[in-house]
């Protein structure tokens, strides 16, 4: 190969990664602007205390598999502990019994606990149902509609709902006892 033909490859070479490389930042930049453009239209609020709770319909899960719906707007003029949780959730699983104890007595005194199951399957909720012996409204959020609509991160995650239908508390992890009680405090019908 003669020298001038190796600094025509060499030529060609570094022009076609010239041009790769330019067709690779293109894109970036069109990926960036679009990201940009998506995330000024897309409703990325966050509920938090002092909001409205956004109202949603779901089937609740029975030990007998009977479906019954679960609406949160039927729920107003009591006070609601909205939990999101799911059976492979640890800390979940953990503050199930604390819900549980307290409802009985708090169901008296006008508050309503919705324990809204992000699992994949009825059965698995079922199971756990029956295992914790649960009494409160247990809904299956199948599409994660609702999860969404309340922007849900981290199991589980509780959003404490006074009678008038307004987000008091957010709590993201476990409750203890003493804390579910405090939370309810806030929350009892007047």
């Amino acid at each position: 190969m003669s020298l001038e033909n190796a600094k025509k490859s060499k030529r060609k070479k570094k022009r076609n990664r010239l041009i790769f490389r330019s067709v690779i930042l293109a894109v970036l930049i069109g990926a960036t602007i679009f990201t940009i453009v998506s995330n000024s239209k897309a409703d990325n609020s966050i509920y938090r205390a002092g909001d409205m709770a956004p109202d949603f319909q779901l089937q609740q899960v029975n030990n007998n598999n009977e479906l019954e719906t679960v609406r949160l707007s039927d729920l107003k003029g009591k006070g609601v502990m909205l939990n999101f949780w799911g059976t492979w959730c640890k800390p979940c699983e953990e503050e199930m019994p604390y819900m549980q104890s307290l409802y009985p007595e708090y169901k008296e005194r006008g508050i309503e606990i919705v324990a809204v199951s992000l699992d994949n399957t009825e059965i698995v909720i079922d199971r756990f149902i029956d295992k914790y012996d649960l009494t409160f409204p247990v809904p299956h959020d199948k599409t994660e509609e609702v999860m969404d609509l309340y922007k849900v991160g981290p199991l589980p995650s509780t959003f404490f709902i006074n009678p008038d239908g307004e987000i008091t508390e957010v709590v993201n992890g476990a409750l203890t006892l003493d804390r579910l009680e405090e939370s309810f405090q806030s929350i009892l019908p007047e």
